[in-house]
């Protein structure tokens, strides 16, 4: 199997100068867009470790403001910690799984959408594609760190915790060769991470095309925006070009935009399957900077996989940060276009790091779930009690395939999916999102609020029970 390689990364072509054509590469492709110029420009940093959740009290060193920023907000944290108690692992499977021939699907399906091609669930994993939205906040203190340097009028620092958020949602995709579960309309998620200090609601809002709404409210910001695949099978392959902008939010009022660049899945049928993310990530601010992210291609000998590199550029064209990087690892930040690449690895030497990607679990599944994700579909009996009837913790298969009773996944699967297909029914009819609107053919889809309130009443005399057993008559 040979694998897919692009002209400008060839792997004979790994020095210093390569690296350094490849980030004047991405400031000749299309001009950054900016809106206003209200902010001033921020004072440099010197040093930034942020090492994640599993060592949440590294110290932030910063020019501009005192050595404690994010001293009150760690005490917080570790006072959560306290109280609050997630699981560490899922549950033994009930059942021994059963192999399938994948090429026996896939040789009926090349060239089909994903989304319309039914999978056996030994394809899955027991998350839905709302809980995967929520798994890219898994690194929500980049958001928190973000929020305080603009606080203290350091923009700079801002936009590269940003951009450091916007790399690390791509972690956990690593070794994760299972798709999610494809949610029903109207299916809904909710996750209240107090410890994290975020608070998490997405509904699936349209059937065809396939889209997702999600909100979520942090420690001085909100980020929300709608997703849509567009996958297709390509015999050794499968690629996912994401559709949809997320917005980040500050209470300030400091505002930056992006998308996601493409996921393509290799080697399904010869040799090792892997994953790769590809293509250019454009952060667009209303201030002061924005920021250009390249995820490279992988080639066949690239003997440094995964990389991501990129600038901060100022409203006056001015490169004044560089970014490097893994996307499944680390990030590293230098101010000005200083080039922190090796020819084998990134130095940390003249490096100040963002971002380093936490610990794998103690006790992993064949799923490779993250420590994170494995609390994500944790179903505890307080919790079910407050739930609405659509939340994907509630949904049967899904639910059967992380207990291992794969049979009664399988067929509670093909029954929701079945009913699945009056969804195009539905919206014909005029069906409408239950917590979520656009004002536009065009628009994001924006949460319209309430949810919250609802669960604190226990109201939801208006949400359908959509896993139970329906009919249009």
């Amino acid at each position: 199997m040979t694998e897919p390689s692009g002209p400008e990364y060839s792997t004979t072509e790994s020095s210093d100068d390569v690296e350094k054509q490849e980030l004047d590469d991405l400031s000749d492709e299309d001009e950054f867009s900016f809106f206003d110029t209200s902010e001033c420009f921020g004072d440099s940093a010197s040093k930034v470790i942020a090492s994640g959740d599993s060592d949440r009290t590294s110290g932030i060193e910063d020019n501009c403001c005192d050595n404690n920023i994010m001293d009150e907000g760690q005490l917080n944290y570790q006072n959560m910690l306290l109280h609050i108690k997630r699981r560490t692992k899922l549950p033994k499977p009930i059942e021994r799984e059963k192999g399938v021939s994948l090429w026996s699907i896939i040789k009926d399906n090349v060239g089909k959408d994903l989304t319309r091609v039914c999978l056996p669930v030994y394809f899955n994993e027991p998350l839905s594609s709302l809980q995967k939205c929520f798994e890219d906040l898994e690194y929500s203190y980049l958001l928190d760190q973000a929020y305080e340097h603009g606080k203290k009028g350091n923009g700079l620092m801002r936009i590269l915790n940003v951009a450091a958020f916007a790399v690390s949602g791509y972690s956990s995709c690593d070794g994760r060769l299972c798709k999610p579960f494809n949610p029903l309309l109207g299916e809904t998620y909710e996750a209240d991470y107090p410890e994290k200090g975020v608070r998490f609601f997405a509904e699936k809002v349209s059937h065809h095309p396939m889209l997702i709404a999600c909100h979520c409210e942090g420690r001085g910001w909100k980020f929300w925006g709608d997703s849509n695949l567009r996958s297709k099978f390509r015999g050794q392959s499968i690629q996912l070009d994401p559709l949809g902008v997320l917005t980040l939010e500050f209470d300030d009022g400091e505002i930056f935009h992006w998308s996601k660049v493409t996921t393509t899945i290799y080697n399904l049928i010869l040799g090792k399957v892997y994953c790769n993310h590809h293509g250019t990530m454009n952060i667009l601010g209303n201030r002061q900077y924005s920021c250009k992210l390249k995820f490279k291609e992988q080639s066949l000998l690239d003997r440094n996989p995964h990389q991501v590199l990129g600038f901060v550029e100022d409203i006056n064209g001015s490169k004044v940060a560089t970014l490097v990087g893994k996307w499944d690892d680390s990030m590293y930040f230098s101010f000005g276009d200083e080039i922190l690449k090796t020819k084998s690895s990134v130095s940390t030497d003249n490096a100040n790091l963002l971002w380093k990607r936490n610990k794998p679990p103690t006790d992993p599944t064949r799923y490779n779930l993250t420590s994170f994700a494995i609390t994500l579909n944790e179903l505890t009996s307080e919790l079910k009690e407050k739930l609405p009837p659509t939340d994907s913790r509630l949904r049967p298969d899904q639910r059967y395939l992380e207990n291992g009773e794969y049979e009664k996944a399988n067929a509670e699967k093909l029954r929701l999916e079945k009913r699945q297909r009056m969804s195009r029914k539905l919206q014909e009819n005029g069906w409408k999102p239950r917590w979520f609107q656009r004002d536009s053919e065009d628009a994001t889809f924006c949460y319209t609020g309430g949810y919250w309130e609802a669960r604190e009443q226990q109201k939801w005399d208006d949400c359908m029970d959509i896993f139970g057993e329906y009919s249009m008559n």
